[in-house]
């Protein structure tokens, strides 16, 4: 799936869930603390929003992040115990991160009613400037391919392949390839679920 058919797809299901919450767009701002122009921005297709905005956004409306990025086909067909994501059926989530250079791609999007949100995710080059990130819940870190300079709560790490790190994800943690790409597996978990869509 394209990037543009994913902010279509977001934008859409945004859109159609806000309205089935019965929450205005003044009501999402206030709960997420994002300003109303920017949340219409992610309506209209005109963003794509990073997992930490999404992240918020769906708490905000009770559902899942993965309710999101599922098209009505996948909605209707994973309601079963195990759902399957091969390789090409990845799903580009926030690309550059969505503009520091952090790409995503959803592994398991298909399934419904889970507490983990797991992507494949592919570090920058350089940090920009003092972006960092923060977000509800736990996270994981596990480096597939590449060196990582890692940063949680402004103390620095090198991470190899194999290497894990796994903590909470409301203190600020950013991280950039050292030497060429690096790729991970980053798990968040949401202890709530991220809520029922």
């Amino acid at each position: 799936m394209s990037e543009s058919t994913v902010e279509q797809l977001i934008s859409r299901r945004l859109r159609d869930l806000r309205k089935a919450r019965g929450v205005t767009l003044d009501g999402l701002a206030a709960q997420t603390g994002f300003t109303k122009g920017y949340l219409s921005k992610i309506e209209n297709g005109r963003k794509v929003p990073p997992i930490e905005t999404l992240s918020r956004i769906s708490s905000a409306l009770n559902a899942e992040m993965a309710y999101f990025l599922r098209d009505e086909e996948e909605s209707e067909a994973e309601t079963g115990a195990v759902s399957i994501v091969r390789a090409h059926e990845r799903r580009p989530v926030a690309r550059g991160g969505t503009a520091f250079g952090y790409a995503y791609e959803s592994v398991a999007h298909k399934k419904r009613h889970k507490s983990m949100e797991p992507f494949v995710f592919t570090f920058p080059a350089e940090f920009q400037d003092d972006v960092s990130f923060s977000h509800g819940g736990e996270e994981m870190i596990f480096i597939l391919t590449g060196m990582v300079d890692f940063e949680v709560d402004g103390k620095s790490t090198i991470l190899s392949p194999g290497d894990c790190a796994y903590f909470d994800a409301s203190v600020r943690h950013r991280g950039r390839a050292i030497d060429g790409e690096a790729t991970a597996l980053v798990v968040i978990y949401q202890p709530d679920g991220g809520g029922k869509e």
